[in-house]
């Protein structure tokens, strides 16, 4: 029963923020490149923005126990254990999984259940773990995400850095979008808060840029027909560049 409850409410909330109209903030809207004679006039421009916050499931915790910090594990199947609190039990949710990871910066992968094995290959690893809503955006509450470094097989720690880092769960390498789609750009910054810190992310798509110091999703509109670069940069408000190996990253997406 108490299961049922924990799908109904996720249910209900989803539908709830789906039906609640939402106001645009930190809009931009950016002018097409080149010729402008080419150019009709009547082509909508691309356009930046994000929505209010409406912060779903705030007080869900995100726990890993397995692996440890640093933790050496022999090539093959690496355990991983999480504990999930607040928040429905993820074999009872709907078919899109809730628990993604992000290994050394690339692709989110899912998971439905807490306690599973993966194939790794020696070397060192920067896990992210992170719950996700039923629109499969990252929560953002503290709780909601956790990291961790560990080794498989004979390698060396990271060296230690105290300074924060993006994990993208949106777009995914290679995402096609059909034509008139919104292009999604949703991230975490880890290890820093981007008020306190004063931190910005930069945003590159192509020759499309835009500055955000708000971790929220990105929206993009109107995207002519194209291949295109993304890459979101994290850095400080200042513009002094932060070292990190994860700092940064670049995806390719395809609108047709």
């Amino acid at each position: 029963m108490k299961k049922i409850l924990f799908l109904s409410l996720f249910v209900a909330l989803f539908s709830l923020s789906c039906s609640e109209s939402k106001r645009k903030i930190n809009e931009s809207v950016v002018d097409h490149s080149g010729d402008s004679l080419a150019i009709d006039s009547t082509t909508p421009k691309v356009t930046f923005f994000q929505y209010e916050d409406s912060t779903a499931f705030p007080d869900a915790i995100l726990e890993l126990y397995t692996p440890l910090g640093n933790q050496v594990f022999r090539p093959g199947k690496v355990p991983f254990e999480f504990n999930i609190k607040n928040f429905p039990d993820l074999r009872q949710l709907p078919s899109n999984p809730q628990l993604f990871l992000i290994f050394n910066g690339g692709d989110p992968i899912g998971f439905f259940s807490p306690i599973f094995q993966r194939e790794l290959t020696e070397g060192t690893y920067r896990v992210v773990g992170y719950l996700v809503d039923a629109e499969g955006h990252v929560l953002k509450s503290f709780g909601n995400y956790v990291d961790r470094d560990f080794i498989v097989g004979d390698s060396r720690p990271f060296p230690y850095s105290a300074e924060p880092y993006l994990a993208l769960n949106f777009p995914r390498n290679g995402q096609v979008l059909v034509s008139g789609e919104e292009l999604i750009i949703d991230f975490l910054v880890l290890g820093g808060d981007m008020k306190l810190d004063r931190l910005k992310v930069q945003i590159k798509i192509n020759e499309y840029a835009y500055e955000i110091d708000h971790m929220a999703p990105v929206r993009v509109t109107n995207l002519p027909k194209g291949d295109y670069r993304v890459s979101v940069k994290l850095s400080r408000a200042d513009g002094k560049e932060l070292e990190g190996p994860f700092s940064s990253v670049t995806k390719t997406v395809y609108v047709r």
